[in-house]
This record gives structure tokens, sequence and C-alpha cells, in this order.
């Protein structure tokens, strides 16, 4: 896990935040956080986020988003004050990670 001080996974919409790179399966992925000041501003960040992947498919029971990041999976979700998710994984391996990260999540 690294702290970035700005623009999470490279996007220049997004403030600091934690990435963790994992592996599994042989597949490599990245799981990132991002505290912002309220839950209002996670909400924003999350639309912006959401308004920049293609096919952005509603989540309603994580109240997030699946889509493409050009080729690359994309699973966010909100959490109250966090902006929070998983780039690499399809939506039916990411969806169960999300479910944990979220319970974790205060």
């Amino acid at each position: 896990m690294r702290l970035v001080e700005d623009h999470v996974l490279g996007k220049d919409f997004l403030p600091g935040g934690n990435v963790a790179e994992y592996k599994r399966k042989g597949k490599t992925y990245q799981q990132f956080l991002v505290h912002a000041k309220n839950p209002e501003d996670a909400a924003l960040l999350m639309f912006d986020y959401k308004g920049r992947l293609r096919e952005a498919k509603y989540l309603p029971h994580m109240g997030g988003y699946f889509g493409m990041d050009a080729a690359t999976p994309v699973y966010l979700f909100q959490k109250g004050a966090f902006l929070a998710g998983f780039v690499g994984l399809p939506e039916k391996e990411a969806d169960p990670l999300a479910r944990q990260f979220a319970a974790r999540l205060n």
C-alpha cells in the first residue's frame, strides 16, 4: 500500500489517497481509498469518476458504478466521506471484495 499525495490512480480530478496493488489468480489489480472532507465531496468525486467511465452501470446494492476506463474495468463506490474501489478486476470478482471493504469503512 502506498500513500499518493495527489491524483490517485493518476487521475487529475482525484485528490490524494491510498492505493494498494494485489495479485489474484494471475491478475494484478489495485484497490484505492480517498477520504474526502465530507460525504457530499465524496459523492461528487464518484460522479466525476463515473462520468469518465465508458458504459458505466449503476450498482444499486453498493450505491456505486462499474465501467471501463479505456480497456481497464473499474468498480467504485462511496461510503460516507470515502470514495473507494477496485481497478483491474471484472465486476463479479470486484463485487465481493468491495462488499468486504465497505463493511470495514466507518
